[in-house]
């Protein structure tokens, strides 16, 4: 007689996988992974459309839902399209660069001595930089910077709100990230947050902090998610167009059709 298989502690989770979908002129990026909803999304900087999805929806399916929301997309592109954009990055003097939602000119101090960022005065963001830095160097301090003020910001921001709300986030963390301002990994309880928001206005910070801390309460952006966000920050809604619609959105996360 065979002995019976060892039984599993847990099933594994299916993978996450990525395909192309056609709808009209639309090219839409579908995302199968284990979620129990679909979600659409329009993402910055060009309109590219993509839906997450549980791995059982057909493609019918999530044709059906992106024709349904085709009036919203194309306004979120045309938005993206009209939208002012930094230009691309050199790291020599003169260029503008952003602190706390501040303009600075960047002045590239060349000397032989440690590398360092300031703020210098109101208008300038001092970058000292050794003989033959270069621009991946520079590029490189100068994120190292703006990682340390964000991480001095943010404290204060947790001990404000978590006994406002009566939550407490298990950790928090600071990365760069390409489609979101901020995450929150519900079952860990932890936070991460976009390096970028370094660049951004104090107060906005503080809606991205609120944000995620509001989903230690309630997974979904949903109703109740939204009537949460009007208790703890009634002007939420005026913090996420400036945050979605100012000239460092290169980052799409709470403008999704919902």
């Amino acid at each position: 007689m065979r002995a019976p298989s060892p039984t599993l502690p847990f099933a594994p989770k299916p993978p996450t996988t990525t395909t192309e979908l056609q709808v009209g002129d639309l090219v839409v990026d579908v995302v199968r992974k284990p979620i129990k909803n679909l979600h659409l999304a329009v993402l910055p900087p060009d309109g590219r459309v993509r839906v997450a999805t549980p791995p059982h929806v057909a493609d019918e399916q999530i044709r059906l839902l992106v024709i349904g929301k085709l009036g919203w997309i194309r306004a979120q592109q045309a938005k993206f399209e009209n939208q002012p954009r930094q230009t691309p990055r050199e790291w020599v003097s003169g260029e503008s660069h952003y602190y706390q939602g501040r303009r600075y000119r960047l002045d590239v101090v060349v000397a032989d001595a440690p590398p360092a960022v300031r703020v210098r005065g109101p208008q300038f963001l001092e970058l000292r930089v050794r003989p033959g830095s270069t621009p991946a160097q520079r590029a490189a301090l100068l994120q190292a910077w703006y990682r340390a003020r964000l991480k001095e910001q943010v404290p204060a921001l947790l001990a404000k709100w978590e006994p406002l709300m009566g939550v407490r986030a298990a950790e928090w963390g600071v990365k760069l990230m390409k489609t979101k301002w901020g995450t929150c990994n519900i079952g860990a309880r932890r936070i991460w947050l976009n390096l970028e928001l370094a660049k951004v206005a104090p107060h906005l910070l503080e809606y991205v902090v609120v944000h995620e801390l509001t989903h230690l309460l309630e997974r979904a952006h949903n109703a109740r998610f939204r009537a949460l966000l009007d208790r703890f920050l009634p002007q939420w809604r005026t913090y996420r167009t400036e945050l979605n619609g100012g000239m460092l959105a290169a980052y799409e996360e709470y403008g999704r059709a919902e």
